[in-house]
């Protein structure tokens, strides 16, 4: 007779089949578990993302109520001759934070090289005196949450814009080539309430002089630096001025091809892909994607 204490061991333990059950039955609960976790962590970031552009249409707000308008976002910068790209996202940087991240200067006139109308005085110098600070307005948000970088920290090749100028970035964080990890750039497009098209058959001119209400043209060579975190020639949907008007049309109204905001502005974040015109977009306006 074999001993009793042997006995109660053997039926304690598991089979090969029941561990077999039990690690499929794992397996299947986590399958099921990780899907409802990202889509609870793309809601979580996608409210955080609204709360950024909500708290920028607040800054944004202040600025107008100081200088008596929204900051302009067209593709050049300020000066008479000669202009330099210097697009939306980057104005609208300088216009809430200035090009030092200590406040816009009150004589700024929007020149990729920081000077005033002139050419003559650097209103960001490197060590600004005390009257250069008491001329600063803001900054309307605070740069700790700023999400504010040079965009030679987002992108190895910037193109024909200056690194040195900034942007602020969305909250999708992603690690880009440069080795820095950040969200992608905040696109701004001022409203021209002089003009009443929108109609991407126009062909959209960089100074806007077939008359639509938005200009795609003010973020274009932002846009066509392609994708970061990517090799080079990756490209965006938002790279056709289709997709732009398709999408910025306000899907409300039926009878007439109107833009959402028509006076007011547009701010554009790339959502969770990091790509600019797909159907994660978030905008400061509630609206429907169009292929």
């Amino acid at each position: 007779m074999r001993p009793t204490i042997n006995q109660a061991r053997r039926k304690r333990a598991f089979t090969i089949v029941e561990l077999l059950t039990v690690m499929s039955i794992i397996v299947i609960l986590i399958g099921l578990l990780v899907p409802a976790l990202n889509k609870a962590r793309r809601y979580a970031t996608l409210v955080k993302q609204k709360a950024q552009l909500h708290s920028m249409d607040a800054a944004i707000e202040l600025f107008n109520n100081e200088y008596g308008g929204y900051p302009p976002s067209d593709a050049l910068d300020g000066r008479l001759a000669g202009r330099e790209p210097y697009c939306g996202a980057m104005k609208l940087c300088e216009a809430l934070m200035g090009q030092d991240l200590l406040g816009p200067h009150s004589l700024s006139v929007f020149r990729r090289d920081g000077s005033d109308s002139t050419g003559t005085i650097q209103l960001y110098p490197q060590n600004p005196s005390e009257a250069n600070r008491k001329a600063r307005k803001g900054p309307y948000i605070a740069a700790e949450s700023a999400n504010a970088l040079p965009l030679g920290k987002i992108y190895k090749d910037v193109g024909s814009f200056a690194t040195s100028n900034y942007v602020l970035c969305d909250v999708y964080e992603r690690q880009m080539n440069t080795g820095e990890k950040t969200g992608m750039p905040i696109l701004y497009y001022k409203a021209n309430t002089a003009n009443t098209f929108h109609d991407p058959n126009l062909a959209p001119t960089i100074d806007n002089s077939m008359r639509n209400i938005y200009n795609y043209w003010d973020n274009q060579q932002l846009v066509t630096l392609g994708k970061p975190w990517e090799s080079a020639g990756a490209t965006h949907a938002l790279a056709t001025p289709a997709r732009f008007y398709q999408n910025t049309q306000n899907h409300l109204i039926t009878t007439a091809n109107q833009p959402y905001r028509a006076d007011e502005y547009i701010l554009l974040s790339a959502g969770w892909d990091g790509e600019y015109g797909t159907g994660d977009d978030v905008c400061n306006f509630e609206w429907k994607y169009r292929e």
